[in-house]
């Protein structure tokens, strides 16, 4: 499956049960469709079934879930929240000589002290890979995919979607505004990356809350180009879309990265904890992740046993072009973000 929720529920819907109820000594509190058989292959073999799985639509959606007492055994953020699960004591360290396929995540992956320091490792990268523009091959000129200015352009009026997510959405917008590393902005550039989105909402037609919503947009016709991941763009080429993904504009594009946390005072097994996460580093999960989600895994060892080709296929290939890392930020600034993109949508 493609990272996506059900379109007749609601995020909050998503996250009130279980949505699949399995193994009880195992829960796990992760982004909608990554609850996938070919990721748990030797957690299955091992455990006899699944684990039991609640879902999410996003990171700020999950953080305050569980900050308001859901109870989970691991769960599922992006890089630039584990500074608040760990500010928030909801975690705790892993400990990694359970976790032998911990030595061959590459490196940039756990070059952070908010990851790994004297108290241990606190978090455990497991995928990645882009965020950039994703166009209509039949409809959108090869000119206008030279620039992320596009999207501001008159003629794109009502036909570009963004996502409803406060860590892309800024991506781009600082991207559009010349800065490649967030880790330290200043006043004036978050200033102008505000003043940016204010100008590409006036052509927004939908804000997307999970790849099939953003799907739907552009296989109707109504939504022409979109700031999205690869698992959109997976999920548009399965169903025979004609979609084409754009990560070398003149301004680059946004990498990302996501793993798992192993939450404090949690109500089931350590030791299924442990197999959850050996099975997700598994290389037999890198392919798996590549078909279902278009993603990559942190695993060097086992991404080597993919193809050039197949990693062409999927836009998961090097580019050459600047590229802002969604690293942690400072949680003050993130959370202005967060503030400033609601004023934003609800058009101030």
């Amino acid at each position: 499956m493609i990272r996506r929720t059900t379109l007749l529920a609601s995020a909050a819907a998503l996250v009130a049960l279980p949505a699949l109820a399995a193994d009880p000594d195992l829960i796990v509190f992760d982004w909608a469709g990554f609850e996938s058989e070919g990721l748990m292959k030797s957690y299955i073999e091992k455990n006899g079934q699944m684990p039991t799985y609640a879902l999410y639509g996003d990171d700020d959606e999950a953080f305050q879930k569980v900050a308001s007492g859901f109870k989970s055994d691991v769960t599922h953020p992006c890089s630039q929240m584990v500074s608040k699960y760990r500010d928030a004591g909801l975690i705790e360290p892993w400990d990694v000589s359970r976790i032998p396929e911990y030595e061959n995540i590459a490196q940039r992956f756990k070059d952070s002290r908010i990851f790994n320091d004297d108290q241990g490792v606190w978090y455990i990268p497991t995928d990645y890979a882009y965020t950039a523009i994703a166009y209509n091959t039949e409809s959108v000129p090869a000119e206008d995919l030279a620039s992320v200015q596009s999207f501001l352009d008159p003629k794109y009026a009502g036909r570009i979607s963004l996502p409803d997510n406060t860590d892309d959405i800024w991506s781009l917008a600082l991207l559009a505004t010349g800065v490649s590393d967030w880790t330290n902005l200043t006043e004036e550039q978050f200033q102008a990356g505000a003043q940016w989105l204010r100008q590409a909402h006036e052509n927004v037609r939908a804000y997307w809350a999970d790849p099939s919503e953003l799907a739907q947009l552009m296989a109707t016709g109504e939504v022409q180009l979109a700031w999205t991941w690869n698992d959109a763009i997976a999920l548009m080429r399965q169903e025979g879309f004609p979609v084409g993904f754009q990560r070398q504009s003149k301004e680059g594009s946004a990498t990302w990265f996501c793993g798992y946390v192993n939450m404090k005072d949690a109500p089931g097994s350590e030791d299924k904890a442990y197999d959850f996460i050996n099975s997700w580093l598994a290389h037999s999960s890198a392919a798996s992740l590549l078909e279902s989600h278009g993603y990559a895994l942190t695993n060097e060892a086992a991404m080597a046993e993919i193809t050039p080709e197949a990693l062409k296929k999927a836009d998961l290939d090097p580019v050459d072009t600047t590229l802002l890392s969604q690293t942690p930020l400072d949680p003050a600034m993130r959370d202005r973000m967060l503030e400033e993109f609601e004023k934003i949508k609800a058009g101030f």
